[in-house]
């Protein structure tokens, strides 16, 4: 996600699908974003902040890693912690373990995951936006 392009974020449909291949344990899987970050995200794809090699994290002075740092209050935001809160969020409001693994990319291990859930982006989107996520909590 480090790797993330202007081009990668569909605002229309609040989806993010990640250029890429995949490491063994690992794919690169398209996530969604809700209202909230959508003004932001909008704002920033608009600016002319990007890193110098067109990516959204692509600097150390982009304005999303200011962000982080200015939000890290007695311990560092980053992608990890950002992953961590949002796998524990999604199982609190009640997302399916094999969902929760397709947000973050991970593959599916159990025959049920693998071979007969529906990864299908609406499903997917239909399942965010069903658990509701709010950082801000507006």
């Amino acid at each position: 996600m480090l790797e993330l392009e202007p081009a990668q974020i569909d605002l229309d449909k609040c989806m993010i699908v990640p250029n890429g291949g995949h490491a063994p344990t690992k794919i690169q899987g398209l996530t969604f974003f809700n209202d909230e970050a959508k003004a932001p995200l909008t704002r920033l794809l608009s600016s002319k902040t990007l890193g110098a090699d067109g990516r959204i994290f692509g600097q150390r002075k982009n304005p999303l890693r200011r962000g982080l740092e200015r939000a890290s209050v007695g311990f560092p935001i980053t992608p990890k912690v950002l992953r961590y809160w949002f796998c524990n969020e999604l199982g609190r409001l009640g997302v399916q373990d094999r969902y929760i693994d397709a947000f973050c990319g991970r593959l599916p291990r159990s025959v049920l995951a693998r071979h007969y859930t529906d990864y299908s982006p609406d499903r997917l989107k239909e399942i965010y936006d069903k658990a509701g996520l709010n950082v801000l909590g507006w």
